[in-house]
């Protein structure tokens, strides 16, 4: 579904992502690890279109997808979570998610207030669709990212850090929904920090360290490797 091709982003010639490959199956949870720094977000940032790349390809499905604008990979079926949450804390919750739901495909207002609500109820905000979204909880904030993201109605949802910050109660909670999104076909690309979660949903795991994948395999041997402990736990 995705292939990044010897990606690179440098910063004021500081080199973040330096000639990374990396391929993503449709269908599939890949996580990715990587130590504070690693680049991890950037590399969320090139796919959805916020960093251009200075080189090399990256491929969506068919199709050549680099000087693509954000709004223009949205319709095609790509859609992110930021590690921040970032509503318009004076709109309401619901209308948060509609501004989303417009940048979808096959989208007339009808259709976008419709997806709204759907993705509302997916990710158990129905009940508070009313409220000021600057008065959510962080565990609700997390949830409205999630939201805006289904709002778009994804083939691949790209979550950046979406369990940080909250309780293991919380994490189940929120582990549930991604679950049930996965099973209605969507890909997932996931970064997070808290592991427990992660190795309960990805099937692979990718290190990301010095702008490149260095290791990718299962969670039990990527957490096993010797490597991804030196430079990922500090061991």
């Amino acid at each position: 579904m995705l292939k990044l091709s010897s990606v690179s982003v440098a910063f004021k010639g500081l080199h973040v992502l330096e000639d990374l490959d990396l391929d993503v199956s449709e269908g599939q949870i890949l996580g990715i690890l990587g130590p504070n720094g690693a680049g991890k977000t950037t590399l969320f940032n090139t796919i959805n279109g916020n960093v251009v790349p200075a080189s090399g390809e990256i491929r969506f499905r068919d199709a050549v997808i680099n000087k693509k604008s954000v709004w223009d990979r949205s319709p095609l079926g790509i859609s992110r979570t930021f590690q921040v949450p970032k509503p318009f804390h004076d709109m309401s919750v619901y209308e948060n998610v509609l501004v989303a739901a417009h940048f979808a495909r096959n989208g007339s207002f009808k259709e976008a207030k419709h997806r709204a609500a759907e993705a509302l109820e997916e990710a158990g905000l129905a009940d508070k669709a009313d409220d000021k979204a600057g008065m959510l909880t962080l565990l609700d904030l997390k949830r409205l990212e999630l939201a805006k993201a289904l709002s778009q109605d994804p083939d691949l949802l790209l979550l950046d850090e979406i369990a940080g910050g909250l309780t293991d109660q919380e994490c189940g909670e929120l582990l549930r929904i991604i679950r049930a999104v996965h099973a209605r076909s969507t890909t997932i690309v996931w970064i997070e920090h808290v592991l427990h979660v992660l190795v309960k949903a990805a099937s692979e795991l990718a290190v990301l360290y010095g702008g490149k994948i260095i290791e990718r395999d299962t969670p039990d041997r990527i957490l096993s490797n010797a490597k991804v402990q030196e430079v990922y736990l500090g061991v």
